[in-house]
């Protein structure tokens, strides 16, 4: 246990440089006191770590000592191949980096670890777009990567939703795929970030000089919030619904998983015949049509009037088109 601690400290302060005594506490989950014990472990074993005093102080490495441990388990090398997915790296020019690293990655591994790593990306894949949709076409993601990592400034011409066409100068942050679809975060100088579909640049140009990328931003925090706060204005309106008994599962496919357990967790009991009252956020009264439709008599809305009325016409079209 202290072995694989101490190693994975060694490897935090190869890879961070310095840090404090509380931020390696906090990051191995140990106590103050243990990482004052395990960095004098490691000076008596000969590791050249040393403290800095004041206010910006902390342990490091003497400058350009490397460790060639790496202290992967077999089950870690496994699934560092996961990582390496072959349509998005193809699509950000990366395919030979990407099959280069795995190889040295391989040729360093122990026979048993190196057998398994194999194993895993012969018998697991991961496929990022969705069913029934194809992957973006982006001609322009590699110029993207390239002025993300080199904090590089863009002009480019944007398409939005309503197919309106803007000019804009960007500082690209960093890039994210979602469900099969690349997602740039920038922001126009002097303003905040934004999220721009890559698919939707319709040119591009790189333009001299860099930026200096904020250093409080992080792309993860960033994107969660954004991801949050695009579900909420994303659904408009809701529908009350009566639910048939054992077609929830139907229901949380046509409607979304995490809406529909949501909105079950909330409901009252079922009814003396097994139909469940629910309330659904959804993205807008029409849309909501649509999706409920494909339920069929297994789902009865009872509001808003609207959306009742609605589905009462659709299902009079259906009659007339079939009777």
């Amino acid at each position: 246990m202290r072995a694989s601690r101490l190693l994975s400290l060694l490897l935090l302060l190869q890879t961070r440089g310095r840090m404090t005594a509380p931020e390696i506490a906090a990051e191995l989950e140990v106590s103050v006191r243990t990482v004052y014990r395990d960095i004098e472990a490691l000076s008596a074993a000969g590791v050249p770590v040393y403290a800095d005093r004041g206010p910006a102080g902390g342990y490091q490495l003497l400058d350009g000592y490397r460790t060639r441990l790496n202290g992967l388990t077999a089950e870690e090398a496994s699934s560092l191949f996961l990582a390496g997915l072959p349509g998005p790296a193809a699509e950000l020019g990366l395919t030979e980096v990407v099959a280069n690293a795995e190889l040295k990655l391989l040729a360093a591994l122990p026979p048993e670890p190196r057998t398994q790593a194999a194993r895993m990306r012969e018998r697991f894949l991961l496929d990022v777009p969705s069913w029934y949709r194809s992957a973006d076409d982006v001609p322009h993601l590699t110029e993207v990567a390239e002025a993300v990592w080199g904090q590089r400034p863009l002009h480019m011409t944007y398409r939005r939703w309503g197919k309106q066409v803007v000019d804009r100068v960007i500082h690209p942050y960093g890039l994210v795929l979602k469900g099969g679809s690349w997602y740039l975060v920038a922001a126009p100088p002097g303003a905040s970030p934004r999220t721009y579909r890559v698919a939707r640049i319709l040119t591009l140009e790189t333009l001299p000089g860099h930026f200096t990328r904020p250093e409080d931003f992080d792309l993860a925090t960033f994107w969660a919030e954004y991801a949050k706060e695009f579900r909420a204005r994303l659904y408009t309106a809701e529908a009350v619904i009566r639910l048939a008994p054992g077609r929830g599962d139907l229901l949380a496919y046509t409607m979304g998983a995490d809406v529909v357990a949501a909105a079950l967790a909330a409901a009252d009991p079922p009814d003396p015949e097994g139909w469940v009252t629910l309330t659904l956020p959804v993205e807008s009264l029409t849309y909501a049509r649509w999706q409920l439709l494909r339920m069929g008599t297994d789902v009865e809305v009872i509001g808003p009037p609207e959306l009742r009325a609605m589905m009462a016409e659709a299902a009079a079209d259906l009659a007339k088109l079939y009777c």
